[in-house]
């Protein structure tokens, strides 16, 4: 079966903080940002991977979400536990010292792991749990 993953979401709660974020400080390109009812979605994604991308998008708009669902996803988003993505990259380093230095917040710095490889982990300006792998 011919099958990839072409798009994940995750939620933002200031679309131009967080477009600085994956556009400035990650490298990602923008391939999409657009509006309705004055919200916006943006799409990302990685320079010369045109298939992959992560749509950042206004939280909790689905309209069968319930207002206490909303409370609920607002909460864990302050909390940062929401949502998240798994990055890669061959110079963890290089790019965990450009997140540190343009002020991301810092959950983990790069540390070997016991279960194999080298990541570290950021959060993103919506609280969205980033974690970046090494690939060797």
């Amino acid at each position: 079966m011919d099958i990839a993953i072409h798009a994940s979401f995750l939620p933002h709660s200031d679309p131009d903080a967080s477009l600085a974020f994956y556009h400035d400080i990650l490298g990602f390109e923008v391939r999409n940002d657009t509006g309705y009812d004055g919200l916006r979605w943006i799409t990302v994604g990685p320079v010369g991977q045109p298939g992959t991308s992560i749509v950042l998008e206004p939280p909790a708009v689905d309209p069968g979400i319930t207002p206490a669902e909303r409370r609920t996803i607002a909460e864990m988003m302050a909390k940062g536990t929401y949502a998240g993505v798994l990055l890669a990259t061959s110079d963890l380093d290089g790019l965990f010292g450009r997140l540190k230095e343009r002020g991301a917040e810092i959950v983990q710095e790069p540390t070997e792991q016991s279960y194999g490889g080298r990541d570290c982990a950021v959060r993103d300006p919506a609280g969205n749990y980033v974690r970046i792998k090494e690939i060797r």
